[in-house]
């Protein structure tokens, strides 16, 4: 068997992205998408299962990650379904199965609701998408902070408004904010302010949901909810397993996908 890791990875332009894709493989079409900070490296253990079924297996670094550039401007989680729809287009793929990690699972949500003629099945894994009403004192914290700015910008004191971002940002900003550019950071902010709970009622694609019930970052009660409000979805909860629960168990989410995807 090849190495899944190597074979015919190359890089193309999508809607004016170059992006690095990786395919592998033969037979039914399925895109993976991984999560934020991510590439599609973290999902190698997963293809290497996948890869002795009769699967093609697509799947590239989204825009700003991994070996892809980054957005000339901040992407909606609805830029990036339609660059995935994009991404089908080019490799003339009417309908595919779909995996998602995490941030993937937004997309597949996306996706889901407002393609789901491109979409036959999918499979979850963690799926973030579900909005968090911050402690109001977090609230409070944000609005002092943004007036304050607001105010210095308005009597041209620009310079401190910035050196005010960098110590709010660096003091409150999660990981994934601080590591990230510009416009990934502004990205970041667009893709968790959608909620997409109501998009999830209006996916007709018959979905499985994968969870580990130690997930910290993506809580299983999300799964719980997502699966309540999803139409034809079922959830499946990895004792043991965290936030890359389809990481903990390959084997076993290999077989699962194999499962629904055949049927």
């Amino acid at each position: 068997m090849s190495n899944p890791s190597e074979e015919n990875t190359r890089k193309i332009v999508i809607s004016g992205i170059e992006i690095r894709e990786r395919v592998v493989g033969r037979g039914k079409p399925v895109l993976l998408i991984h999560g934020w900070g991510a590439h599609i490296g973290s999902l190698t253990p997963l293809v290497s299962r996948l890869s002795r079924y009769d699967y093609q297996l697509y799947m590239f670094d989204l825009p700003g990650f991994g070996e892809s550039a980054e957005p000339a401007a901040p992407l909606s989680i609805f830029d990036y379904a339609r660059f995935c729809r994009d991404y089908l287009d080019y490799h003339k793929l009417p309908r595919v199965h779909y995996f998602g990690h995490s941030l993937g699972g937004r997309i597949g949500l996306a996706l889901g609701a407002e393609y789901s003629h491109r979409i036959e099945k999918m499979v979850l894994s963690n799926s973030a998408g579900i909005k968090i009403q911050p402690p109001l004192h977090s609230r409070l914290r944000l609005q002092f902070y943004k007036s304050v700015r607001g105010g210095l910008r308005r009597i041209g004191a620009d310079p401190l408004a910035a050196r005010l971002a960098q110590r709010y940002n660096q003091r409150y900003g999660s990981p994934d904010f601080q590591q990230a550019s510009s416009v990934m950071r502004q990205t970041l902010v667009k893709v968790v302010n959608q909620d997409l709970l109501e998009y999830a009622g209006r996916v007709p694609v018959p979905t499985l949901l994968i969870w580990g019930d130690q997930d910290q970052e993506t809580p299983l009660w999300m799964g719980r909810k997502l699966e309540s409000a999803m139409p034809d979805a079922a959830l499946v909860v990895y004792e043991g397993a965290g936030h890359y629960a389809y990481l903990d168990f390959p084997d076993k989410t290999a077989r699962i996908m194999d499962a629904l995807f055949s049927d």
